[in-house]
């Protein structure tokens, strides 16, 4: 029993650490794994499941709220982090610990750094948590504080820049066309906290140079952060290429079911920031986890980590599938006398098709690979538009995307109404834009319905 005796307290934490070099041993054997056994076994060894799970051959819900301690030094040691634990699930929980390890390690697949994730309740929930920590006041500068994003992003995070942001003193400045470099470059100065884009972008499909943009962030000392909820580390790995934080909806692509709403920060060890600590770039997931979210509590539910760590088993066989249907989509709909103009980086002809090959390319394949996103413009007015959005007969109507069944909306009309006439207009989103995220149905079926729409105007 413990004694309340700093010896008591110190056995834990000797035991811990000797835990934390098998955890980590373990962790470098995976690393050495390619993309699919990742993406099947993650950080859940056999010798693990015969331990604690009963042979179970995959991760086991943990639903308990909190952890119970053997004596009160395991939970003094505990409590002040000095030992690994789950103390209450707000903070941390098994489950999910098995869920951030696997998407820490695809997202840092082929990539010389390694990295830590935290997942949260939502992918707004992530953003929030990833970006707010970057944009502490200090001092004189407080008035100044700014941070550089492409227009092009998903409603809600247009609103969180624009307005909540803004709220607590911190101006965002639009980078209307992303895949300028001169854009970027003229609107960083010395009070610019970090640099942010989303790519593929929903649902103008914008995208930037990676690599050139981490370089402008790197050279003003501040992160380069990206949203690639669309892409997925099976598409492209941001952090390969010098972007130091990766934000996901995982409630999209990666939870392709549709059953999950939930959110993942993937950051990179040593991240570039002359505005945090040593200590905090060091490893800023976990520290975001251990702090700042520990005390907001945007947790994810056990139960939303088992769905997903089940999702992501086949993450590359379904982008790579879903991709393949998109293009034969896209393809049909580009030749369509009633579509003016069709966004889909898949196609040849899309402006920045070439800039997107040379990072859109399917993990351990190298095949260039565009995701299943896309928008298109009617040949018309807003009227028609809804017209042929009200005929669609199998394509679901709803603001979701990244689904196994096929998902259309009129983001002017719901995802981007909120950010305005205005907002939309800098975005690049017409009244007549649909967008369309292609889902695993034939895709024979998915043209005839859009077909049979699309005669309606």
């Amino acid at each position: 029993m413990g004694d309340g005796s700093s010896s008591g307290v110190q056995r834990y934490v000797e035991q811990g650490a000797k835990w934390l070099e098998r955890r980590k041993a373990y962790r470098d054997s995976v690393r050495k794994l390619h993309f699919d056994t990742i993406a099947v076994h993650g950080m859940y060894s056999l010798d693990e499941a015969f331990a604690g799970g009963q042979g179970g051959i995959i991760e086991p819900i943990f639903p308990a709220t909190s952890q119970a301690y053997r004596d009160s030094d395991e939970m003094e040691a505990a409590l002040s982090y000095q030992i690994p634990t789950w103390c209450y699930s707000r903070i941390h929980n098994p489950t999910v610990f098995y869920l951030e390890e696997t998407l820490a390690l695809l997202e840092s697949y082929g990539c010389d750094c390694n990295a830590s994730a935290l997942c949260t309740s939502s992918g707004m929930a992530a953003i929030k948590q990833a970006v707010e920590p970057l944009l502490a006041n200090q001092g004189d500068a407080a008035e100044r504080i700014n941070f550089v994003s492409a227009a092009q992003v998903y409603g809600g995070t247009f609103q969180l820049f624009n307005v909540r942001m803004a709220e607590r003193g911190a101006k965002v400045r639009w980078v209307t066309e992303p895949w300028h470099m001169d854009e970027w470059q003229e609107l960083v100065d010395d009070d610019t906290r970090f640099l942010y884009a989303e790519m593929p972008s929903n649902p103008q499909q914008a995208f930037c140079d990676v690599r050139a943009v981490a370089d402008v962030a790197h050279r003003h000392g501040i992160p380069f952060i990206v949203d690639s909820t669309i892409a997925t580390p099976a598409l492209m790995r941001p952090l390969e290429h010098g972007a130091d934080i990766v934000v996901h909806s995982l409630s999209k692509t990666a939870g392709a079911g549709g059953c999950t709403i939930s959110g993942g920060i993937v950051a990179r060890h040593g991240l570039v920031s002359r505005h945090l600590p040593p200590e905090v770039q060091a490893d800023y997931a976990t520290w975001l986890k251990l702090w700042p979210f520990r005390d907001s509590g945007p947790c994810m539910s056990p139960y939303t980590a088992f769905i997903l760590l089940n999702e992501i088993r086949t993450l590359r066989l379904k982008m790579e599938q879903l991709s393949a249907n998109t293009v034969k989509v896209a393809e049909f709909l580009s030749h369509h006398p009633k579509v003016e103009r069709v966004d889909y980086l898949g196609l040849p002809n899309h402006r920045l098709h070439d800039l997107a090959t040379r990072y859109m390319r399917l993990v351990d394949d190298g095949s260039p690979v565009y995701g299943h996103l896309m928008s298109f413009v009617i040949a018309g007015t807003p009227a028609d538009a809804r017209r042929f959005f009200d005929g669609l007969q199998r394509i679901v109507r709803a603001t979701d995307l990244g689904r196994i069944k096929s998902v259309a909306t009129i983001p002017a009309i719901s995802t981007h109404q909120q950010q305005g006439e205005e907002g939309r207009k800098l975005a690049g989103i017409p009244l007549t834009m649909v967008r369309l995220c292609v889902g695993g149905e034939h895709p024979d079926d998915t043209i005839a319905d859009l077909d049979q729409a699309l005669a309606r105007i």
